[in-house]
């Protein structure tokens, strides 16, 4: 009963409020603030007020959103450990299987990062003996290489 009383001079303050932007030859503002004011007042008459005041002071509704915060709060749990792993356990087979499908070089051994593994540079001022085909013949083993 005093939720409908105070949902009434809310709405009817609003029009008030409208009427005064009206004669002050605002319309589109005056409408719009119309419109806001008559949303307390259809949600009376749909009954949506006396359903929130009944469930405000209820009780079993606020432990039912208690529980509803829980099983909010293990869904983002279990989101979070997902993401910290990397996908689902289906997900994370699956991208290990594509992966050595599709790894470039399976049976390549990693680099050497010792002293004597690099062979030793030449001079930027030596001019080089090979011509330009020899450039590109590296080029197109590694294409072939790969299949391209």
């Amino acid at each position: 009963m005093i939720a409908e009383t105070v949902c009434s001079a809310v709405s009817a303050a609003g029009l008030g409020i409208a009427v005064v932007t009206a004669y002050r030859k605002r319309f589109l503002s005056a409408a719009r603030i119309a419109a806001y004011s008559l949303v307390p007042v259809g949600l009376v008459m749909t009954g949506v007020v006396g359903w929130a005041a009944d469930t405000a002071f209820s009780p079993s509704a606020w432990a039912g959103f208690g529980v509803l915060g829980a099983a909010w709060a293990l869904f983002s749990a279990t989101r979070a450990v997902e993401r910290r792993r990397g996908g689902t356990r289906k997900e994370r087979r699956a991208a290990a299987a594509s992966a050595q499908r599709e790894a470039v070089a399976p049976t390549a051994s990693a680099p050497s990062l010792g002293q004597g593994s690099r062979p030793a540079a030449q001079p930027k001022t030596a001019p080089r003996s090979a011509g330009a085909a020899d450039d590109f013949s590296d080029i197109e083993a590694i294409l072939k290489k790969h299949g391209i």
